[in-house]
């Protein structure tokens, strides 16, 4: 493209009767209300278009692919009611914005920010191309705040949570969601889509998501059905109920913010304005939820290396272990200790954890078994409908306690004595570890404990049913203090901006 090219699209734009088409290129922002760019993209006739990046690291996830899937033919749906077919395409998005601009005589690029690396350094390549011959603009909405507006009195990043939230609510409400637009014009030209289904984005051999449809509905409708029940039935006992992994008084909200089919803005602003005088206690616990989901984002904006190193350069040098039996045994939800297992179970059938859980399961496999963060990581990436680059490496390294405001190395989470805090009854364990569902409560927590004719009535064979732990706790846990022990002494801990 160069001033040739230029010289033809404004002679063409000059004639009477055409109004040159412009493109709104969703990426993860799959919904119309709320939507900065769409709204902007509605004064021209549009090409919406949604580019599947595989060199984008956010495009690998398995257990998200699938809700992509899903959450395309929703978005599909809702763009035929104006009228309009969403264009996919697979491939470079550079190469593919110059070609549908060069040969529909596009007049204006537009889409919604994101914020990790790869696609920051992608984006900004793409602006810097088409800004001298387009209109080339982007847009925010994916966060309540972005990264560069939220600084310390010093000018530097935030690295602990709380002022981070004390400031985020200090900015007010935010302004209020747009509705979605009253008309979008299409380009009435045909244009070339790919077939969605041969993206290969939903499991075929085998289709071992069969549970999640029983489970999600991805798509805008889905998150706004999904957070109507819960502001009607669940945020007002949120603060209690949303330990309790055996009682939905979660959200799931997760899922549908990965792909943006709601903002937060929509969350904060039905939240805050639903709330009659003052907002309760689990009001705020909820939205400081959301907070947590911004402030990974700032982090993984400051601190690129995130995903795969830790923030705490002296755990460059933990010893972790390199142990392939004690990992499958770990993904396979077959370590022994019924909260690890039930946990790894659900994400495996559902595509999903609960938050409590994924806490216990993390501290597991890094203080237990001393197998690095980044195994899990991956792990939770490749299985979670909600698999987000930004909350899950901060997260995991917050439990690692090798993050910036982690929790401490030394806060070893004890499997059986959390599972009795929070499944008392084993609810959540018969759920998702079956073949413990006729074990008394006394011992469902700890079969191993359990006298030989208690586990004959209840159908168990310690070893062969359901395994005997593949650690003890009590040991572990001294091996992982001893471990953290000899990296103390490499000094203090020193992080330096991207």
């Amino acid at each position: 493209m160069g001033s040739q090219l230029q010289t033809k699209l404004c002679l063409l734009h000059m004639k009477n009767n055409f109004q040159p088409p412009v493109i709104m290129w969703f990426r993860r922002d799959l919904r119309l209300c709320d939507n900065a760019a769409l709204i902007h993209s509605s004064n021209s006739p549009i090409i919406p278009l949604f580019i599947l990046d595989d060199k984008d690291p956010g495009n690998s996830g398995s257990a998200s692919n699938w809700w992509l899937h899903k959450s395309l033919i929703s978005l599909q749906k809702s763009l035929n009611k104006y009228g309009l077919n969403l264009v996919l395409r697979r491939g470079d998005p550079l190469k593919i914005l110059k070609e549908i601009v060069e040969s529909h005589k596009v007049s204006g690029l537009y889409w919604n920010r994101c914020y990790e690396p790869y696609t920051r350094d992608r984006d900004k390549k793409i602006k810097e191309f088409f800004t001298p011959y387009i209109e080339c603009k982007s847009f925010n909405a994916s966060l309540l705040a972005e990264p560069w507006t939220l600084k310390t009195q010093a000018g530097t990043p935030y690295q602990v949570f709380t002022p981070y939230w004390k400031a985020l609510k200090g900015l007010g409400n935010f302004g209020n969601p747009l509705p979605p637009p009253l008309t979008i014009k299409g380009f009435p030209g045909p244009i070339v889509s790919d077939v969605l289904e041969r993206w290969g984005l939903h499991p075929t051999h085998p289709d071992w998501s069969q549970e999640f449809k029983e489970v999600w509905t991805p798509g805008e409708d889905g998150a706004n059905k999904s957070f109507s029940f819960f502001l009607e039935n669940l945020i007002h006992t949120y603060g209690k109920e949303r330990n309790l992994p055996h009682y939905a008084g979660t959200s799931k909200l997760s899922p549908h913010l990965r792909w943006g089919e709601i903002s937060p803005r929509q969350i904060w602003h039905s939240i805050l304005t639903s709330s009659l005088g003052e907002p309760c206690e689990d009001t705020w616990i909820f939205l400081s939820e959301i907070a947590w989901r911004e402030f990974s984002y700032y982090l993984l904006y400051y601190f690129p290396e995130l995903p795969t190193k830790p923030l705490r350069k002296s755990f460059q040098a933990f010893p972790w272990v390199k142990d392939e039996i004690a990992l499958h045994a770990w993904q396979k939800g077959m370590t022994g200790y019924p909260i690890i297992d039930a946990g790894m179970r659900q994400l495996w059938h559902t595509g999903w954890m609960h938050n409590r859980v994924r806490m216990l399961v993390a501290s597991f496999l890094v203080k237990d078994l001393l197998i690095p963060w980044q195994e899990g990581a991956s792990w939770f990436y490749d299985t979670l409908v909600d698999a987000d680059l930004a909350s899950n490496s901060a997260s995991w390294q917050w439990v690692a306690g090798c993050g910036v405001d982690a929790s401490p190395y030394f806060r070893i989470f004890n499997p059986v004595l959390q599972g009795k805090t929070f499944d008392s009854q084993g609810k959540y364990i018969r759920r998702w570890v079956p073949e413990l569902i006729s074990l008394p409560d006394k011992y469902i927590h700890t079969p191993w404990e359990a006298p030989l004719n208690i586990l004959e009535s209840a159908g168990i064979r310690l070893g062969h049913t359901y395994p005997f732990p593949i650690v003890d706790h009590k040991k572990a846990r001294e091996q992982a203090l001893d471990a953290f022990k000899a990296i103390k002494s490499l000094g203090t801990v020193t992080l330096k901006r991207s």
